[in-house]
């Protein structure tokens, strides 16, 4: 009998907000708030929400400062949060195929 590639899946992806939080910040370096905000199409306080919890896992790193007066928010992925993406990505690919390996043998 073969693992379970469901064994793979990381729980703080199992919200899709997070995941495409994730997901955006992974194609960047750093992004700005309003930036993951628009894409997401999140409130500023559901983004930031689910940007605490993936701060507490130590998947997203925030960093805070100005441009000009004004305050603004970046956020990026950490080292353990692509980490942590790239396998959770890699338990679902594995999932699929095996479900497509059990369907062309059924």
């Amino acid at each position: 009998m073969t693992d379970d590639p469901a064994g793979g899946l990381d729980e703080a992806f199992r919200s899709v907000t997070r995941l495409r939080i994730s997901a955006f910040l992974s194609a960047c370096d750093e992004a700005e708030f309003r930036a993951v905000q628009d894409y997401c199409q999140l409130s500023p306080s559901l983004l930031s929400k689910n940007v605490s919890g993936l701060e507490e896992l130590g998947y997203v790193t925030v960093r805070k400062g100005r441009v000009g007066r004004t305050p603004r928010t970046w956020l990026a992925l950490s080292d353990e949060g692509r980490t942590a993406l790239a396998g959770h990505l890699a338990a679902l690919s594995a999932i699929a195929e095996e479900a497509s390996r059990h369907a062309r043998n059924a």
